[in-house]
């Protein structure tokens, strides 16, 4: 059964509103809740993904990262139960991932655990973030051991079923309570939780099954994507012991300041600076954007801080289709530094207009120059 979209489920546009979204799942929530379809077990797996799907959606970084990369990247991109909850079931393990145990029973381990979670930094230009980039990062992380294919075993020997778990990769125990019988399970402390022990080790990898390799990793960074960001990248990560799935890789970006703009949201706001008679008369002047510099007109009479409008010259939505607006704050230059000519120029200027002005400035020897 394929995949089904979280904003289908909840029956929203992927556009939609926190409000919008709520009124969406109160209302699947009435009309799928067990309580009101007491013999519809169709009807109470639906009201189950309705309430997974809100629970995503409305976090802002569940959300964003499923807009991403979708469930596989969102709940571990291992295929797991969590995947199959909106494929082909396993309810039961998706609940516990969001809201604890909530009464399902844990399965046994069939295998190694994942490797740890990793974390590294990139700093990318605005031009990358606004539309996307392919990066390469320098990282050293556990990878698969070459030597013995990540068995930790050595060459020519095999690894053997833990005696104590008997190959699931945990043990339990069961103690009583108040309530009854409780059954807890932990990682088998003799295997370390990979099912299996090994007599001989194998001498590059010490018994691990991974070794700690530098390699270069190549991010594929959306466009739209602000600074403060994180992308979860999973099963990227370092390497599992003894051949366990590789952890996630997060990866924080960061966006280096531009000088020429300023982000908000997904518009660009920069200055173009005009002189006095460009604004009075009206002129055509050079403006940044991150494609390169573009002409926009200045209009006869423009004021200073008018504000002109190139469309779709920001930042690409990372939602959605299309980019944002870069909007052009207009500066008028008044010179502080004018000779005789220019002075004389500006105050017949004046005069013409019937503007008042201060008195031209007299130097020390233009004044001893008249009491002659």
């Amino acid at each position: 059964m394929a995949e089904r979209d979280l904003y289908e489920v909840l029956g929203v546009s992927r556009e939609a509103s926190d409000d919008e979204l709520k009124r969406a799942y109160r209302r699947k929530a009435r009309e799928l809740h067990p309580d009101t379809n007491p013999d519809d077990p169709e009807a109470e797996a639906e009201f189950k993904q309705v309430t997974v799907a809100y629970e995503i959606l409305c976090d802002p970084e569940r959300r964003r990262q499923y807009d991403l990369f979708g469930l596989q990247g969102l709940m571990g991109g291992q295929g797991g139960p969590e995947w199959q909850t909106f494929g082909e079931g396993g309810l039961g393990d998706l609940f516990e991932a969001f809201f604890g145990a909530m009464g399902a029973t844990r399965r046994g381990a069939s295998g190694p655990g994942p490797g740890p979670d990793a974390e590294v930094s990139l700093r990318l230009t605005l031009a990358e973030a606004a539309f996307g980039a392919a990066r390469s990062l320098e990282v050293r992380l556990p990878v698969a051991c070459e030597a013995c294919g990540a068995t930790g075993a050595s060459p020519g020997t095999v690894a053997q079923t833990c005696a104590d778990c008997q190959g699931t990769g945990e043990v339990r125990r069961v103690r009583q309570s108040i309530l009854g019988q409780m059954v807890t399970a932990s990682p088998c402390p003799r295997c370390q939780g990979s099912g299996s022990t090994i007599a001989s080790p194998c001498p590059t990898c010490r018994g691990e099954g991974r070794t700690s390799t530098p390699s270069t990793l190549i991010v594929d960074v959306p466009a739209g994507v602000e600074d403060g960001s994180t992308m979860r990248l999973s099963g990227r990560g370092p390497a599992g012991f003894r051949g366990g799935p590789n952890g996630t890789l997060f990866v924080h970006l960061g966006v280096v300041h531009d000088e020429r703009f300023e982000r908000h949201g997904d518009d660009l706001h920069t200055v173009a600076t005009v002189s006095f008679a460009q604004a009075a008369l009206g002129a055509t002047v050079p403006v940044a954007t991150l494609e390169g510099d573009e002409t926009i007109d200045v209009e006869r009479g423009t004021q200073p801080g008018t504000v002109l409008r190139l469309r779709q010259r920001g930042v690409t939505h990372l939602r959605g289709r299309g980019r944002g607006d870069l909007l052009v704050h207009v500066a008028v230059d008044v010179p502080t530094d004018l000779d005789e000519t220019a002075e004389a120029l500006v105050r017949q200027l004046a005069a013409h207009r019937g503007d008042e002005v201060a008195e031209p400035h007299v130097g020390l020897l233009s004044r001893l120059r008249s009491r002659r």
